[in-house]
């Protein structure tokens, strides 16, 4: 995992507009007082969003995501083996229904 480390600061330096929105939302206890964290090392993976205390994971997917399918089950089914619930959104969910989105969670 330590080698994940600088990856994932990296990560949290280039956020996206949909990761930057719903960060807003997340940080500092703001969802139900659960803290969450951002672009997080767990196993092998860089999750975008987790919830320690509730074992959930939200991951944000853009367009790229939609060639990578198979790569993402895979993904979600590992985490989900760690013991994960992971909730996946579209970019474009949060960027015009971020209401609906921070509902979902």
């Amino acid at each position: 995992m330590a080698s994940l480390v600088p990856i994932a600061k990296r990560l949290r330096r280039a956020q996206t507009d949909a990761e930057r929105k719903l960060w807003f939302q997340l940080r500092d206890r703001r969802l139900n007082g659960m803290k969450f964290r951002r672009q997080m090392p767990i196993k092998s993976y860089v999750v975008d969003f987790c919830c320690e205390s509730r074992r959930l994971i939200v991951e944000l997917d853009g367009g790229q995501h939609a060639e990578r399918s198979s790569e993402d089950a895979k993904r979600t089914s590992d985490l989900e083996a760690f013991g994960f619930l992971v909730l996946r959104f579209w970019n474009n969910d949060v960027l015009n229904n971020i209401e609906g989105v921070v509902e979902t969670i």
